[in-house]
């Protein structure tokens, strides 16, 4: 299974996570490793199966994905985690941000959305669809606080010319690569940029960046 990307279904809809693992059965780098009904047993077959990414509901009994993403996210060696919503009426979206989550999928997303969401995570990028960003930044906007915008400016001051290049560029959305094609960076020299972010802003992953870069008014 070198080279394979494992995947735990946490959902507590037995129809959905049957969908999710027969469209990704046929992919043939994907191995849908384990389903859990719910946020707490997903958190125990985490550290049974070792998966490389977690698709997350959020409305769950026992556990809801909020809690167990942040469970996940204080771990050593967190899967990343794709949190599955509906923007449109969850309520919850920032707060998956801030518990840690990779990235965001409506449940009506095409199957080659979620296929590429999933290898987008697995290569340590953050999956922010463009419905995802305009969610997150609306729902910023209305709670951003002249304080919290001065709060966010204070942060960035602690990164270098080039890491605040980076960190807009992470702000828009824009995978590895792409920070890469447009700075003229080699795709390594980007990682190790954002691993300094992550550092330096005391984040856990890339949403947390682009979310200061949000508040700061730089995107």
């Amino acid at each position: 299974m070198d080279g394979m990307i494992r995947v735990l279904l946490v959902d507590d809809d037995p129809l959905v996570r049957s969908a999710l693992a027969l469209m990704l059965g046929g992919q043939s780098d994907i191995d849908v490793v384990g389903e859990a009904p719910n946020g707490q047993v997903g958190v125990a077959l985490v550290g049974e199966l070792d998966p490389d990414v977690v698709l997350m509901d959020i409305r769950m009994p026992v556990m809801d994905g909020l809690e167990a993403t942040q469970v996940l996210h204080q771990q050593p060696s967190p899967p990343a985690v794709v949190v599955l919503t509906t923007f449109d009426a969850d309520d919850h979206v920032v707060r998956a941000v801030a518990a840690g989550a990779d990235g965001f999928l409506l449940k009506d997303t095409p199957p080659s959305d979620i296929v590429h969401a999933i290898r987008t995570v697995a290569a340590g990028d953050a999956m922010l669809s463009p419905s995802a960003t305009r969610s997150i930044v609306s729902r910023l906007r209305s709670s951003t606080s002249s304080d919290r915008s001065t709060a966010a400016a204070d942060r960035l001051t602690v990164l270098t010319e080039r890491e605040l290049e980076v960190a807009v560029c992470v702000g828009r959305g824009l995978s590895n690569s792409e920070i890469a094609s447009e700075l003229y960076l080699s795709v390594p020299t980007v990682k190790s940029h954002v691993s300094r972010l992550l550092t330096k802003l005391d984040g856990t992953n890339r949403v947390q960046v682009a979310m200061i870069v949000h508040d700061a008014g730089l995107v």
